[in-house]
């Protein structure tokens, strides 16, 4: 952004700085305490759109300090701010709420600020540089993408764009769970298929190995770069050689698979280096040294009886019950190995090293582990000596339809859809929309013909249609000798002006659902503009002097054609962080 866009306040934000201005005039005045703590003060639209175009609880947060009725603080507030040009009426409303009605100046002015700032239309300073660590995706590298990674993966992107918007920095991350039992299956499968590769019948693939057809390209490379050596070999020479390899093989379909979506993430942290680099055994001596771990003995399992080669072990527990967990937890299981836990919780230690927050989206099949990790990253926080936010977002699993019958998935037999098939069949931008039409904790349905129907109920055809219809106007303005100009907006009317208020509401929905953590705010808010934008495009069907090109009336027009241009603006900026084009043409 330059230094010139830097300047420019949108509406919103203006508004916040007035309003914060009259409440440092009353602490001059002394109708308030010098310093007087103002960060519960807001200002956002009402809930009912005839109560005004903006409302501030200003009076409401501050009475207690000011030690007065807060109707008649907000009295004094909305007497100044009445004297604003830019307020038409400061009405106060219920026990103290300030509901402000703009002049429509103040209105055209955000649309010019909408041309001036450009993409950087809704960009916030709300994060103040601070780094976010956002993981996700972290799917076992044991195949391809599928269809129960895509939503997370959707998810987890959308939100890292949307928190950079926001102004925070960000870091991308991949947890590769390379260290447990599944790789060694893997690495397994990967041989059987080296022997195959090199000539030998195998039959029919082994209960417990993976007999996807995507390790079959993985034996052949190993067997045309490794011979026959390992033909031979007992398990223990070939299985840590294999076990890499086949890693490093499946993270590279991994990668391949994310890029078809346009996702890529900047770190991917490995499970068996942090495990060689000692970490957990770091993270534990921290957690005893802190009488955070101790060797206790873990309860029979509860409502049932204990099954009958169940014994007492002692292990090494974390008191997660100090955090608001119902029980302490292992770290290590009884053979000396680290539980899952155990190394979950160095993995955060080690992220929390490099973050002032971190959010970790997770399939909500792991809620049950959400207390426990979000009480050992209350632990490691004080040994960062500040409190890490930490935020796990639970995303549900995806039904897929076609014709109306569920397709199953199943990673063990190899009857799955991948995301590279998905992809190709409906396109990037229709999977990565949709997957954000739904919050991420509901379930959802993704129904192979319905994502591609052009109609209303299709909310990624919806929402393209618009902006391509936009390009459409402006083409046909272009090929009549009249493109979009300012000079003229103070033509533009009520219907034009509602246009406009929606618009305007981009950059408060940005840093609310970057406070939220939630994404799916903005293609909820792109849907019911796109409405918005279809709604005043109908007008023009039914009205010609509607419409946005009026031959005989070039002012009219160009002001019109600035206002299609701008709501097209925001469109772009809005896909720009879910990940989708912009179309120009449908």
């Amino acid at each position: 952004m330059s230094k010139q866009q830097s300047e420019i306040r949108t509406l919103h934000a203006a508004f916040a700085e007035k309003v914060d201005a009259v409440l440092a005039a009353l602490e001059m005045e002394g109708f308030l305490p010098a310093e007087c703590p103002r960060a519960g003060v807001t200002v956002e639209p009402p809930r009912e759109a005839s109560h005004g175009d903006l409302a501030t609880n200003a009076a409401m947060v501050l009475a207690k300090q000011a030690r007065a009725n807060p109707r008649d603080l907000a009295a004094r507030i909305a007497e100044k701010l009445a004297q604003d040009p830019d307020v038409e009426a400061a009405e106060i409303a219920g026990p103290g709420f300030i509901n402000l009605h703009l002049s429509d100046t103040a209105w055209r002015a955000e649309l010019a600020a909408i041309a001036a700032l450009g993409d950087d239309y809704g960009r916030s300073p709300l994060g103040a540089s601070t780094t976010v660590n956002v993981e996700y995706v972290s799917a076992n590298p044991t195949g391809p993408m599928h269809m129960g990674h895509c939503r997370g993966a959707v998810v987890g992107d959308a939100l890292a764009a949307l928190l950079e918007f926001a102004g925070h920095r960000v870091i991308r991350e991949y947890y590769v769970n390379d260290a447990g039992s599944q790789v060694d299956t893997l690495a397994r499968s990967a041989y059987l298929r080296y022997r195959e590769a090199s000539g030998e019948d195998i039959g029919a693939i082994p209960e417990g190995l993976y007999p996807g057809d995507y390790l079959i390209v993985v034996g052949q490379r190993l067997a045309k770069e490794l011979g026959a050596r390992f033909m031979s070999e007992p398990e223990a020479e070939w299985l840590p050689i294999f076990r890499a390899e086949a890693v490093t093989a499946m993270m590279d379909l991994i990668r391949d698979d994310l890029a078809l979506l346009g996702i890529h993430h900047d770190v991917f942290s490995s499970e068996a280096a942090l495990q060689l680099a000692k970490k957990p055994e770091a993270a534990e001596a921290w957690l005893r040294k802190h009488d955070l771990v101790y060797d206790g003995v873990l309860e029979a399992p509860k409502g049932k009886a204990p099954p009958e080669d169940w014994e007492p072990v002692e292990l090494p527990l974390f008191r997660s019950t100090r955090f608001g967990d119902d029980q302490d937890r292992p770290i290590r299981k009884s053979d000396g190995k680290w539980t899952y836990f155990g190394a979950d919780l160095a993995y955060h230690m080690q992220k929390a090293e490099q973050a002032d927050a971190l959010i970790d989206i997770w399939g909500a099949d792991h809620s049950g582990t959400v207390k426990r990790i979000k009480a050992a990253v209350a632990a490691l926080s004080q040994g960062q000596g500040k409190p890490i936010p930490f935020d796990v977002k639970l995303v549900q699993m995806v039904q897929l339809m076609r014709g109306g019958e569920p397709l199953k998935m199943s990673k063990r037999s190899g009857n799955f859809v991948t995301i590279a098939e998905m992809v190709e069949e409906v396109g990037k931008d229709v999977v990565r929309f949709t997957m954000l039409t739904r919050k991420p904790e509901a379930q959802m349905e993704f129904d192979f013909a319905k994502v591609v129907e052009a109609s209303k109920d299709n909310p990624v055809f919806y929402v393209q249609y618009a902006h391509a219809r936009i390009h459409s106007t402006l083409r046909k303005g272009a090929i009549e000798g009249l493109v979009p100009s300012a000079d003229h907006i103070d033509l533009l009317g009520a219907e034009e002006l509602d246009l406009i208020k929606q618009a305007a509401q981009f950059p408060r929905i940005v840093e609310a659902a970057a406070q939220a953590r939630e994404p799916h705010r903005l293609a909820f808010y792109l849907y019911e503009l796109a409405g918005a934008l279809h709604a005043y495009w109908n007008l023009g069907n039914d009205s010609p002097g509607k419409r946005f090109i009026i031959a005989q009336e070039s002012d009219l027009s160009g002001a019109r054609l600035f206002l299609a241009d701008q709501i097209g603006q925001v469109i772009r900026n809005g896909l720009a962080l879910l990940g989708v084009e912009a179309v120009e043409e449908m």
